[in-house]
This record gives C-alpha cells, structure tokens and sequence, in this order.
C-alpha cells in the first residue's frame, strides 16, 4: 500500500482530475489545501520544490510536481491503457 499526499488548492481543476485519478484505483490519499495550510504550502514550497498544485507525494520519497498522470501512475505501479 502507498503513502500518498496530495497537495491541493480551490478552483484547481488539475486536483480534481487527479484526486478522481486515486479514487478510480482505490488508492487512500491524504488531502492538504494549501489555501487552509499555511505550514504545508510553505513546506511544499521550500522543501518540496514544488511551485504549483497539484503536487503528489508518493511514500515520502517520489515527489510529482504539477499535473503529470503519466508520472503519477508509474510511481504508483499502475498501468494505464
């Protein structure tokens, strides 16, 4: 089982279309608003490197900056037809 976070904003149809993604493949995520979460954008800003939402980190070492299903399925070993 992975450990997923995904970073998120409102109005962000990307976060839609990826949290849909997880939900599709019955994978759990834990959802941090980085509008609600001060702590967490800046943390996802100086410690992630990570400039814009979505942003997916997988088990606490694969790090998915922005909008990338390709990337996000591999790191999650799924295969996508």
């Amino acid at each position: 089982m992975h450990k997923v976070v995904l970073y998120t904003q409102p109005q962000c149809p990307p976060c839609e279309i990826v949290k849909r993604f997880l939900q599709a493949y019955d994978i759990k995520f834990d959802e941090i608003n980085i509008k609600e979460d001060q702590k967490a954008k800046l943390y996802m800003l100086n410690e992630l490197e990570a400039y814009s939402t979505p942003t997916v980190v997988v088990n606490e070492q694969e790090i998915i900056r922005g909008f990338n299903l390709e990337e996000l399925a591999s790191a999650l070993n799924i295969e996508c037809e």
